[in-house]
């Protein structure tokens, strides 16, 4: 009985929410006590968006989900791929909890997690990247292909691990993305195990919401979070990506536009990391020191309080993948080429003239 009732894809989905949801709902709370009776909490300082220590390290309870959350999905993976989520995951897991306790150097990081993409990768779950028609590519050879993903899910971690700067703004962000690649896996129908990943993470995140912004029970995904949602996100982006053919058949928009759709769903992240490197090589600067150009620091530094900050950014994420997601619809890939780049500069603009109001605004 009860396996026939595992066979019934939606109640599957609903249980999956509701398990990853209770669990750090439950898991937080205890992390918290520990973190505050041994004092490990976040101590602040002049690039902090808060004021006083606070616990951090909730990604320990996305960590503790997920195994537990593949473990019972594995039937729907019909990659074979949950085995080595479950490795390269680890190692993720493994030098962002040194990170949240003693800081790591970036270099650290990143081989890290180059050796956990390459566990990802060892699977060979993965087809080719394929462009459909994309500057006139199309299914790219094994060893570009494998570069290039290489190259995209560092991008994509590391850009996501950078909005985590204020409450809320990396969840909400978050749940807009994963909400996203649920429904286009979903369309898909042949994709379920990964519709499960995207619905375990909205229930973690929407649960973490609830202590992220409290005052009297605030904890940060620190590390251990950012670290391994982008991960997630990360794996999201290259199953799109690496989709046959006949899978795009089932959507609406143009398959030379499939990259702009992934790049409007990852907008934020993939904005502010570009916006942000590139002020501090203007200045002079390497592209890891740290500073407070972000996006959300504009929006922060203009009066606007985290909540407002993180909902505001939330719902223009949502906005420009409905204006790219339709216009994929229409345009070709040069078209759509044109309207990103002005899309960017503009913000860029935007953006520039807020912090110039905003540093008048502190005069």
């Amino acid at each position: 009985m009860l396996e026939n009732l595992f066979n019934e894809d939606l109640f599957t989905g609903a249980l999956v929410f509701i398990v990853s949801f209770l669990i750090v709902y439950v898991v937080v709370p205890n992390i918290t006590s520990v973190i505050v009776r041994r004092r490990l909490n976040d101590i602040p300082n002049n690039r902090s968006s808060h004021e006083t220590p606070t616990p951090t390290m909730a990604g320990f309870a996305f960590f503790f989900t997920l195994i537990f959350v593949l473990f019972f999905i594995q039937r729907f993976d019909n990659d074979q791929i949950a085995i080595n989520v479950i490795a390269a995951t680890s190692l993720i897991f493994m030098v962002a909890l040194k990170d949240d306790l003693v800081s790591v150097p970036p270099k650290v990081k990143i081989i890290v997690e180059l050796m956990a993409i390459s566990m990802l990768l060892y699977s060979g779950s993965f087809n080719e990247l394929n462009f459909h028609g994309f500057l006139g590519l199309y299914q790219l050879a094994t060893p570009l292909s494998y570069s290039l993903i290489i190259i995209g899910m560092l991008t994509i971690i590391n850009a996501y691990n950078l909005i985590d700067g204020i409450d809320g703004l990396a969840a909400i962000i978050a749940i807009i993305i994963f909400i996203s690649f649920g429904l286009i896996f979903f369309i898909d129908g042949n994709l379920w195990f990964y519709v499960l990943i995207c619905i375990a993470f909205i229930g973690m995140l929407l649960a973490y919401l609830r202590y992220n912004f409290s005052n009297k029970r605030k904890i940060f995904m620190g590390d251990t979070g950012s670290l391994i949602v982008g991960f997630a996100i990360g794996i999201c982006s290259i199953k799109f990506l690496t989709l046959e053919p006949s899978s795009l058949s089932s959507y609406s928009f143009l398959p030379e536009n499939g990259l702009f759709l992934l790049l409007a769903i990852l907008w934020i992240p993939m904005f502010d990391m570009v916006r942000v490197i590139y002020i501090r090589l203007k200045n002079k600067k390497s592209p890891f020191y740290p500073d407070q150009n972000h996006v959300h620091h504009v929006l922060i530094n203009l009066g606007l309080r985290h909540h407002q900050v993180a909902i505001i950014i939330g719902i223009f994420n949502y906005l420009i993948m409905i204006l790219i997601g339709i216009l994929s619809i229409y345009l070709n890939y040069l078209q759509m080429l044109g309207v990103v780049i002005v899309l960017f500069f503009s913000l860029m603009i935007l953006f520039s003239n807020l912090k110039k109001k905003a540093i008048q605004n502190k005069v």
